[in-house]
């Protein structure tokens, strides 16, 4: 390997001790959640006292709508397969929505089956304001009736909700839902009937603010939520910052076709039928301190008012997990909010990893076995590379005693050195990066695994071995103390990860020669990555983990495969008969060599050059 490359590697070893230090979880002492909410309990309130509610100000508050300022809320259920939805009259408005099949990990740990809360007026408040006259006017806090009674859905069917707010003279407000048999999309429709009087001609605004809850192992989860947006004019995707320690904001002056709140593994998001949003104002401010409301999410949008006049105020509301499988289809962009990968890498996660996982799913219902044999299908697609990697060795194991011989030779002069390990390789045809090729080729796979097993639902609170939850760190020592960069726990997978990353680089230093000339002992390194990566990786997902080190023992297994069909003796052959081809002028050299003698005729002119003009300047 050439300098440029060690510093490659280099670079690649100091990005992900980046990713350390900003970006992964820093994991603090143990500290139970239910301990801190107990914490923060105790420090109550004193009760209140019960209240008159002051119906006049109220009324006078509501304006043209005074006569719907009071009332009783009462709620209406709609249901299917996947989700559970409650309707309040008050504001003809979602009041709760409950993923019947998911559940938070406190639960999941306890052995309980209650359903996770995606959305609650306790902690998701929507205001939804109308222009009037006398000022805007939130109708979420106005009275609706309804002759809706809700139930279940069956599969294959389509069953709706309508709350109506009526005042008189044909004026009236519409608020109706609509929930398939199964999915997590709820239909909105919002229609204004003779209310031109009453309404100034600005945008609607609907503003909408999620107390984050914590639903995962990881308390530092706040550091995946955030608001992420399509702009509808190029369907271009964007996000606030996953700002883990302070609040960031955007204004967003360009029509937005969808704005959502996305959590680590669930997302919640308005989508627009007809005009989009128009403007936008979006917030992200974590609660570094709050175990239970761990971030704050903000947006502020306005709302086309014509839409809503002509029975065009459509919109859309997903309530569910963040699965590209479930999402990717739902509007422009949407499938975005799960961030398989960086751009570059985004086609083999899109098109290799996710159709692998989908079939793979349908043939094992154990993830760790899924793992396994996604490993190995990876590996055998990859296996010619691998194969080719070894062959490239075992030349170069070959020339081993003739680099030596040429180092004995020149001694320290790092440039002649280079020079004539540059004229070896030319003589007999062979590019000392044809083995590094192979083996950068497959980098592109380990950092998409890098990057998607963090991201992938799949693997939530799914367990193998010891490990109850693929998605978030194994752990089978707790720390009294915490490690700085490791944490405060000790992952088992992560141990084995590093054991089989040291075993592979003992026995690839066993059949790579010694280099010759080279600042950094490659050799050294192959010890001292897999400890840099322990620290990485110990509170990152299990199911990583595991992946890692089945790749290692089945390269390592890969490696003493080919080692049996390789044959050294031929190779030598094969170099020597090139050796004298290329000596008489004929072979074929590899364009790597003929652009070594290229670099090695310019070389040495520059240096005739300079010897006939010793004064001369570089």
């Amino acid at each position: 390997m050439d300098r440029n490359q060690v510093t490659g590697l280099l670079l690649i070893m100091a990005m992900l001790l980046g990713y350390q230090f900003f970006v992964a979880p820093k994991v603090e002492p143990n500290q139970p959640i239910e301990k801190t909410q107990t914490a923060k309990a105790s420090v109550a309130k004193p009760a209140a006292t019960p209240t008159t509610v002051d119906t006049s100000a109220l009324k006078a508050a509501a304006g043209d709508f005074a006569s719907a300022a009071t009332g009783i809320a009462q709620e209406v259920v709609l249901e299917n397969k996947d989700i559970k939805v409650t309707f309040s009259t008050q504001g003809g408005k979602v009041k709760q929505v409950l993923l019947k099949n998911y559940k938070t990990y406190k639960d999941f740990a306890a052995n309980k089956n209650n359903p996770l809360t995606i959305f609650d007026d306790s902690f998701d408040k929507i205001s939804f304001e109308l222009p009037t006259n006398k000022g805007n006017i939130d109708i979420n806090k106005l009275y609706f009736s309804t002759q809706s009674k809700g139930g279940i859905v069956a599969e294959g069917q389509t069953q709706k909700v309508t709350f109506t707010l009526d005042l008189g003279n044909g004026q009236s407000i519409e608020q109706s839902y609509a929930l398939a048999g199964s999915g997590f999309l709820l239909d909105q429709n919002t229609k204004l009937t003779g209310l031109d009087g009453i309404l100034k001609n600005q945008p609607a605004k609907l503003n909408w603010v999620e107390e984050v809850h914590a639903t995962e192992k990881d308390l530092n989860e706040n550091r995946k939520a955030t608001v992420n947006y399509l702009i509808a004019e190029d369907e271009e995707f964007d996000q606030l910052a996953e700002n883990p320690t302070s609040a960031n904001d955007a204004t967003l002056e360009k029509p937005l076709k969808w704005v959502s709140f996305k959590k680590k593994y669930f997302l919640s998001g308005f989508i627009t039928k007809n005009t989009p949003v128009e403007k936008a104002q979006i917030w992200g401010t974590p609660n570094v301190e709050d175990s239970l409301n761990i971030k704050t999410l903000r947006a502020n949008m306005e709302l086309s008012l014509a839409d809503l006049k002509s029975n065009k105020g459509q919109y859309q509301w997903y309530f569910g997990p963040n699965d590209y499988n479930y999402i990717k289809d739902i509007a422009p962009g949407f499938g975005k909010n799960v961030k398989l990968s960086y751009d570059i890498f985004l086609p083999i996660t899109r098109y290799v990893f996710v159709p692998l996982f989908n079939v793979l799913e349908n043939v094992f219902s154990n993830y760790g076995l899924l793992i396994i044999a996604l490993v190995l299908i990876i590996k055998f697609a990859l296996l010619p590379l691998t194969y080719k990697s070894y062959v490239s060795m075992a030349k170069m194991r070959i020339l081993q005693p003739e680099l030596n011989a040429i180092k004995e030779k020149i001694g320290d002069d790092a440039a002649k050195l280079q020079q004539a390990q540059m004229k070896l390789y030319g003589e007999v045809g062979v590019s000392p990066l044809s083995g590094c090729v192979p083996v950068l080729a497959t980098m592109p796979i380990l950092m998409a695994v890098f990057m998607l097993f963090p991201n992938l639902i799949n693997l939530r609170q799914e367990g193998f071995l010891w490990a109850n939850d693929l998605s978030t760190f194994d752990s089978v020592l707790d720390l009294p103390f915490s490690i700085p960069f490791y944490g405060n726990h000790v992952s088992l997978f992560t141990l084995l990860m590093t054991i089989s990353s040291v075993a592979y680089g003992y026995y690839n230093n066993q059949n790579t020669p010694d280099q010759v000339g080279q600042p950094i002992d490659m050799k050294k390194m192959a010890y001292i990555t897999p400890v840099i990566f322990m620290f990485v990786m110990n509170s990152l997902p299990a199911g990583m983990s595991f992946y890692y080190f089945v790749s290692n023992l089945v390269t390592i297994l890969q490696q003493i495969g080919i080692r049996k069909f390789v044959d050294e003796d031929k190779i030598k052959q094969i170099l020597e008969e090139n050796r004298k081809k290329i000596a008489a002028g004929g072979g074929k050299k590899s364009r790597f060599s003929e652009y070594l003698s290229k670099q090695m005729k310019a070389v040495e002119e520059a240096q005739k050059q300079q010897q006939a003009n010793p004064k001369k300047k570089k």
